[in-house]
């Protein structure tokens, strides 16, 4: 078969496979050799701290990789948008390919290296590889996004075919892979190569690289039936811990909504799973179409609230980025995306609600410290997820429905086995009383040597009065409806 390009080069970023990878197909079928590369961005890593879990995951990844492809990757570490030109220059490649990413810095980006590439007379071919449907494949019968998720995943589930999870046969043209010219035919980098200290991902329980999602996956398949009856409960092994491997895509979407897709027939858990999924594709097409939420709400109307941006709600804030607010799920929740870069997705919501309509803290800034923390921080699933919780986003839960703390604490951790494998200091107290430990008699505080106010912080807000001003600060929400 006649190739159009005699040379190509394959762009990683967050599609660290060499199976299943679209850009990676294209380029071996389009191109009679094919040199790899990743970009340790430093217009990215140079504002991170210089410890970070995600950097740590993406190194160990790129590894495995590099052992996978059969003459190892090119990994620099430089800007991409210098790197990518001059490596396609001095490789002599005639088209550059890879996966789309619709955030809008790297669509920026991607457009700043498409014109550096241009004008050398090299091709940029993009492809769809992150999410089942992307874009506008998904549309109204009136041509328009979607913007609520049931009638969007209705639409979703009645246009998929079993080709849209059809995995592409990489292996099959793996004799297109080119050896590394010596100039390039350097290890992985080490963390510390990159100016980052070492990480122990193993002792935080993430797997890395294809070999740990894949892992995961199997672990998962044999608990999806119940997916339905243990994902709220964060004490419980229910959900898939696959995050950050769809993040940084050591696992294809495809493979994961093959696997729902086919049991959701006679499963329930996987059926809710495969929801799961088909919201992740329902956030991505929201910020591709509706790229102004990566700033501002959704629903403009949203942005009149007053948040507390002075020194009392900064005080707030701090309490609860440090897990100090007084109610224990909530500082349960924050000591574990503290302490190992994760959160439960129910308490996702549960932290979220509470930042914004018990604190009255802008919801900007708490997806912001998700970002900086969470090791599978994704911008469109992370920005609809604080949207939905602060109900400035499409489809999000009504303003007046605000999370007890309290309760939901009772409901999804009844026995408080979370929170007191993340506030020790609590573990003497009976199951009953955690959940609202101010409110524990005397006698029982004193039995479980706890002082409240000392070894365990009193509520930085009452609920009750808080719901009234929650209720009060969007009063000009209604106004405007």
């Amino acid at each position: 078969m006649n190739k159009p390009f005699s040379t190509g080069l394959v762009w990683f970023r967050r599609d660290l496979r060499a199976t299943d990878n679209a850009a990676l197909f294209h380029a071996l079928k389009n191109c009679q050799k094919v040199h790899c590369v990743f970009v340790f961005d430093s217009d990215i890593l140079n504002p991170l701290p210089r410890q970070d879990r995600r950097v740590a995951f993406i190194q160990e990844s790129l590894v495995e990789l590099n052992a996978a492809l059969t003459h190892g990757l090119i990994v620099l570490h430089s800007s991409a948008l210098k790197a990518i030109p001059q490596l396609a220059h001095a490789l002599e490649v005639q088209a550059v390919f890879a996966n789309h990413d619709d955030e809008p810095q790297a669509l920026s980006r991607d457009a700043q290296v498409r014109g550096a590439l241009a004008n050398a007379g090299i091709a940029f071919h993009t492809y769809k590889d992150h999410v089942v449907f992307e874009r506008q494949e998904v549309l109204t019968q009136a041509a328009n996004p979607y913007t609520v998720f049931t009638p969007y995943k209705n639409a979703w589930l009645k246009k998929l075919k079993a080709e849209d999870l059809a995995p592409h046969p990489v292996q099959a043209h793996f004799d297109a892979l080119a050896p590394r010219p010596a100039a390039y035919n350097q290890a992985v980098p080490t963390l510390p190569d990159l100016n980052f200290e070492p990480v122990n991902l193993s002792s935080l329980h993430y797997r890395s690289g294809t070999s740990g999602a894949q892992a995961l996956l199997q672990d998962f398949l044999h608990r999806i039936d119940r997916y339905e009856d243990t994902r709220n409960f964060p004490a419980i092994k229910g959900p898939s811990y696959l995050s950050v491997h769809l993040r940084f895509g050591t696992v294809s979407v495809r493979q994961l909504a093959s696997e729902a897709w086919r049991r959701s027939a006679t499963s329930e858990g996987a059926r809710v799973w495969l929801a799961e999924l088909i919201w992740r594709d329902f956030y991505a097409q929201i910020l591709a179409n509706f790229p102004h939420v990566a700033e501002r709400s959704f629903k403009p109307e949203y942005d009149a609230i007053k948040w507390d941006h002075g020194p009392h709600g900064k005080a707030l804030f701090a309490a609860w980025c440090e897990g100090r607010t007084g109610y224990p799920l909530v500082d349960a929740a924050m000591a574990q995306i503290n302490q190992t870069g994760y959160m439960h997705n129910r308490l996702r919501m549960v932290v979220a609600s509470f930042l914004t309509k018990d604190l009255g803290v802008d919801w900007r800034w708490g997806e912001k410290y998700f970002a900086e923390h969470l090791i599978d921080f994704d911008l469109s699933a992370n920005n609809g997820g604080w949207q939905w919780a602060s109900s400035s986003g499409c489809d999000a839960q009504p303003y007046f429905r605000i999370f007890n703390p309290t309760t939901q604490s009772e409901k999804f951790d009844p026995e408080a086995k979370f929170i007191k494998r993340y506030l020790p200091q609590l573990a003497a107290l009976p199951a009953a009383d955690v959940h609202a430990p101010w409110e524990a008699k005397p006698m029982t505080l004193q039995a479980a040597g706890i002082v409240m106010g000392k070894d365990y912080p009193l509520p930085v807000v009452n609920h009750a009065q808080a719901r009234e001003t929650t209720l009060a600060r969007y009063a000009v929400v209604k106004k405007a409806a």
